[in-house]
């Protein structure tokens, strides 16, 4: 995913895995509804790892059998999506159905590449409130741009924590079990202090914390933990709350982590192993990521392992929050088969595909009566702590939603980066770098 397995912004593959994509979709096409050379098909642009593509064709497979009269040809993105959709919009050939980004979408529905959704919804009330009723607010609003559904939320992930459950009973540590339950700022600190072994010669061998996602949007977690946003008001922001004490605070207590208590890996200890790799072999206890790591860890031998919630600083709670991590699927504006565009995304982000989803252990759903169904309880036998999960869309809240996307988060890298590797502090970023960054936010469209 772009970054060490970010699910908001796009994935990044070696070409092996590329390779593989691509074989799990021819075999799905020859096999399955995906009429390559078909040009009344619906074009479904999307981006997943093989296991992920496999999963999404049984979607595909089961719509086909309740609607054979529409017929979908998958497009698998390359490396870089949000180019790849502009550059087959640009020449007339956007696909009917894209998959779209938390934090990139804005850009495309300011652009009017995506249809309005509420056309759709608007003419089945009925079905549209069971809609409402059943999904969560926090992620179908992060997809409405200036009063419009351009996207429906398809799957959730948001970042939590992997624990090895070996290690915390060795420690005697119990960690929470929901977000309403969070522990504190100091108490993680202190089960991290004490998960974390060195050798006499002072090399850490075991870690209590390592890091899975991009460390700077896993900073502003902390952050937002502490009782502040990071953007204001997320969805269109105004100004950022970099230099908000209660979010510094939680910031630089996320920096500290390696930087002052060396219970996590430093940014240079993270370019010899991934964080993934310490936490599969047992050299971290805790390891933050979303449920895109679960597929990775599950059925593993070798590996005991449940899931809890991030920690409460002093200004936050009374429980978690979590990132809202959901991406979602439009229809092109300019498609010619927008009618059978929206049965498929109605079928795809409604109960039957969300059942779908559920079964196949590799997304977490976004309607509840998927979340709550024994098959997603059935995918994840092995977690003690399924509220996580469960109780996660609901506990999430916006990082930030603009067109300007990429120019921010380039202020926001540059100048996190610093207060990670320990050359500044976290209340430095209240000064050059959010002046930049709201300078931007004002010029936004």
């Amino acid at each position: 995913m772009t970054r060490p397995l970010d699910r908001r912004t796009p994935l990044r593959f070696d070409r092996r895995t590329l390779l593989r994509s691509a074989a799990a979709l021819s075999v799905a096409a020859a096999t399955g509804s995906c009429a390559g050379g078909d040009d009344d098909a619906v074009t479904f642009f999307f981006q997943a790892r093989p296991e992920e593509a496999r999963a999404r064709q049984v979607i595909i497979d089961e719509f086909h059998r309740r609607r054979p009269d529409i017929r979908i040809r998958t497009i698998l993105s390359g490396p870089d999506p949000l180019q790849q959709m502009l550059t087959y919009c640009a020449g007339g050939k956007c696909p009917d159905v894209l998959m779209a980004w938390e934090l990139l979408y804005a850009g495309l529905a300011e652009r009017g590449v995506y249809s309005d959704l509420r056309e759709f919804l608007d003419r089945d009330p009925e079905y549209a409130a069971a809609l409402h009723a059943d999904g969560y607010p926090a992620l179908r609003d992060t997809f409405v741009w200036r009063g419009g559904q351009y996207v429906l939320p398809e799957q959730w992930s948001g970042v939590f924590l992997y624990y090895n459950r070996k290690l915390f009973e060795e420690a005697g540590i119990q960690p929470p079990g929901r977000w309403g339950s969070a522990w504190s700022f100091d108490e993680f600190l202190t089960a991290a202090q004490a998960l974390t072994r060195r050798d006499a010669d002072g090399r850490t061998r075991q870690w209590g914390f390592a890091d899975a996602w991009v460390p700077y949007f896993s900073a502003a977690c902390f952050g937002m933990n502490n009782g502040a946003e990071w953007f204001s008001p997320p969805v269109r922001p105004a100004r950022t709350n970099l230099g908000d004490p209660h979010f510094a605070d939680g910031l630089q207590f996320y920096a500290d982590l390696a930087v002052r208590h060396r219970v996590a890996p430093s940014v240079g200890d993270r370019q010899s192993v991934s964080a993934q790799d310490l936490f599969r072999g047992g050299q971290a206890a805790m390891l933050l990521g979303g449920h895109w790591l679960y597929s990775e860890f599950a059925g593993r031998d070798d590996l005991d392992f449940d899931v809890t919630v991030l920690p409460v600083g002093p200004h936050g709670g009374p429980g978690a929050i979590t990132d809202v991590g959901s991406t979602g699927l439009a229809i092109a504006a300019a498609s010619p088969r927008r009618e059978q565009a929206w049965e498929f995304v109605k079928f795809a982000t409604g109960p039957e595909g969300q059942a779908i989803i559920a079964k196949s252990g590799l997304f977490v759903p976004v309607l509840k009566s998927a979340m709550d169904s024994p098959g997603f309880a059935e995918a994840h036998r092995g977690i003690r702590n399924l509220a996580v999960f469960t109780e996660g869309p609901a506990h999430s809240r916006q990082l930030a939603v603009t067109p300007l996307w990429g120019k921010v988060e380039s202020l926001l890298e540059r100048g996190c980066n610093r207060v990670l590797r320990g050359a500044a502090t976290a209340a430095s970023l209240g000064g050059a770098t959010t002046i930049g960054i709201d300078e931007l936010l004002r010029a936004a469209p």
